[in-house]
């Protein structure tokens, strides 16, 4: 029974030694040891106390009662991708002072795109709050740098509990270091020396390119320098220099200026890329797929700006446009295009660099200080080696062109050799065909004079036929004036004199014009051709007359042919066609059939005409006006 009791007490111990070890480091974990030893230590959101007020009405009232402050604990398996924007975090650190230590500490918030960050600082009469955060004005900070900093006061022993209220648009990287002012002083001065030659490289790469476009006026180099400062602008954002020194009294610029530069980091990416790889012609599908995500990056940026805010942010889908541009000089350089091999390895390492940024800033991958710098390094190493790709190019370019002159020099050689040889022979052939033609020539002279004998014969023999031919075309109009005047001729027959509107219009310029033309506005004699067939243009004042014009077929809206055979079938003999009959025959209407024809007897009676011929009818106004 003893034994049992003693073993029993054994096994309490080792639990409560075990609960007691846990403890022990629960505690540690959220409380900072001041220690001169260790000058600086980094937490994350997992290793520190935290609270998600998903209302958004707590003040630090309600935090530090007891029901609250219960709630304020450590979350293992929270990380960035876990936050929301939607709620507010209280972060709660204890640090264990250490009057004894000879340093000065203070705490920094790495992340500078969290919009509000309310310190409660502990003091003798409660806590101070200081107001920190993107959202804050940069000269509220107590130190003039990039990061959050809150010093921490060591001067009496004990435990000093910080109180962090924690309010961010977009998801934030909660992540707190602990360090000594020389660790700080240290690392800042590096930090900012890193930066000053990232920047400086980004303007000296920038006014190189830009004076080569000035003497070579390539568009591809303007691009190239605007893609530069776009990634200038969009580095400075997302490490806070840019609004400590471009825009420190406008804290409300820090988000949209930064959807702007990553933005038309993509826009001078796409172009560029076009014209460096020369797509339109090499790869023309892809050079249209670049064209529909400009129109789509466009779009989406405009919904940023003026609904949605958060797809100003990096997004995942932001390393799409850096695939195909990869996949599109992979392309080109697998196609035979040389120029494009530091191209392709530039574009690799920039992809890496941006799918590892896009993984972080959306949590799908832990933070590191290496990754988180990822993007700048890719950034770095794509800079040189596109400059190095643009001067290859044109060391490329050079050779080409070096090797294509070489050839059109011996190509030019070859030509000229060419040409003495075709000269020698066309000196040898000109002399042969020189001879030959000189007794052709004489040939000539004497088939000259022969043909000079039988122009004279021709001539006489045409004087003849002109004669007969006149006799003829006299026979011919008297016939077809004969056949005009019989008054007994079916449709038929009439139809065989004017069977389209071509032989009406020139049976009236012949019978208008035969005896001369005069210009109803000028009388003047002299006409020229019009543009328009059947009309005459005076060549004084440059009035158009139609064959028409002047007789009752002007401005009529039947077929001429056909309003021919109805004025004929006022003066016909035998016609005793009805008006429907003459309806169907010429397939027009009653009423035009009828309207026509008492207009040509009205102007039949107007002249007094009882028994009409078939020239009273056709130049039923001629006569008044020739």
């Amino acid at each position: 029974m003893d034994k049992f009791y003693r073993n029993v007490f054994v096994l309490l111990s080792a639990v409560s030694s075990l609960l007691s070890s846990y403890a022990l480091a629960q505690s540690s974990q959220y409380t900072f040891q001041i220690n001169d030893q260790l000058d600086e230590r980094i937490y994350a959101i997992d290793r520190l106390t935290f609270y998600e007020d998903q209302s958004n009405e707590l003040e630090l009232s309600d935090i530090l009662s007891n029901p609250i402050n219960g709630k304020l604990k450590i979350n293992p398996d929270f990380n960035k991708n876990k936050f929301s924007t939607e709620s507010t975090y209280w972060v709660k650190v204890a640090i264990q002072k250490t009057p004894q230590s000879n340093k000065q500490w203070l705490m920094e918030f790495y992340d500078q795109t969290i919009d509000q960050i309310t310190a409660y600082i502990p003091s003798e009469s409660g806590y101070k709050e200081l107001k920190l955060g993107d959202k804050a004005p940069f000269g509220d900070r107590i130190f003039a740098h990039k990061n959050f900093h809150i010093p921490v006061e060591n001067e009496t022993p004990g435990i000093a509990t910080y109180y962090f209220k924690i309010k961010s648009s977009q998801k934030a990287d909660i992540r707190i270091a602990f360090r000594s002012y020389n660790r700080f002083i240290y690392y800042a001065l590096n930090e900012y020396f890193l930066y000053g030659i990232f920047y400086g490289m980004i303007l000296i790469i920038s006014l190189y390119n830009g004076l080569i476009y000035l003497a070579i006026k390539e568009v591809k180099y303007l691009y190239y320098v605007f893609y530069l400062l776009s990634v200038g602008i969009f580095a400075a954002c997302v490490d806070g220099i840019a609004f400590q020194y471009l825009w420190p009294n406008h804290p409300e610029w820090n988000q949209p200026i930064s959807g702007l530069s990553s933005f038309l980091i993509i826009v001078f990416a796409l172009l560029f890329s076009t014209h460096f790889l020369n797509l339109k012609r090499r790869f023309p599908s892809m050079h249209r797929c670049f064209h529909v995500l400009l129109l789509a990056k466009t779009i989406l940026f405009a919904a940023g700006i003026a609904f949605f805010p958060a797809l100003l942010e990096i997004q995942i889908y932001d390393i799409i446009p850096f695939f195909l541009i990869l996949f599109s000089s992979v392309y080109v350089l697998v196609k035979g295009y040389s120029v494009a091999r530091l191209f392709v390895i530039a574009y690799a390492i920039l992809f890496l660099g941006v799918a590892l940024k896009a993984m972080v800033h959306t949590a799908i991958i832990p933070h590191s200080t290496v990754i988180y710098y990822s993007l700048h390094i890719a950034f770095l190493m794509e800079m040189l080696l596109l400059t190095l790709a643009l001067g290859d190019r044109v060391k490329i370019l050079k050779d080409n062109r070096d090797r294509a002159l070489l050839r059109s020099l011996r190509q030019a050689e070859a030509n000229a050799q060419l040409k003495e040889k075709v000269n020698r022979e066309l000196e040898q052939r000109v002399n042969e065909r020189t001879q030959e033609l000189a007794k052709k020539n004489q040939l000539l002279l004497e088939y000259n004079q022969q043909i000079l004998e039988k122009d004279e014969e021709i001539k006489r023999i045409n004087s003849i036929l002109d004669k007969d031919i006149w006799k003829l075309k006299s026979q011919i109009k008297e016939n077809l004036q004969a056949r005009i005047t019989n008054k007994r001729m079916s449709y038929e027959d009439f139809k065989k004199i004017f069977p389209d509107s071509t032989a009406c219009l020139r049976y009236l310029e012949q019978v208008k014009w035969d005896n001369g033309f005069s210009c109803k506005a000028c009388e003047h004699t002299k006409f020229s051709k019009s543009s328009k067939v059947f009309h005459r243009r005076c060549s004084r004042c440059g009035h158009i007359e139609s064959a028409t014009a002047g007789t009752i077929f002007h401005g009529i809206r039947l077929p001429i042919e056909k309003a021919f055979y109805l004025s004929y079938t006022v003066i016909s003999e035998h016609s005793k066609l009805t008006l429907e009959e003459l309806s169907q025959l010429l397939d027009l209407r009653v009423n035009a059939i009828s309207s026509f024809r008492v207009k040509v007897k009205l102007q039949l009676e107007m002249k007094g005409i009882h028994q009409p011929e078939w020239e009273d009818i056709v130049l039923e106004r001629s006569h008044e006006l020739n």
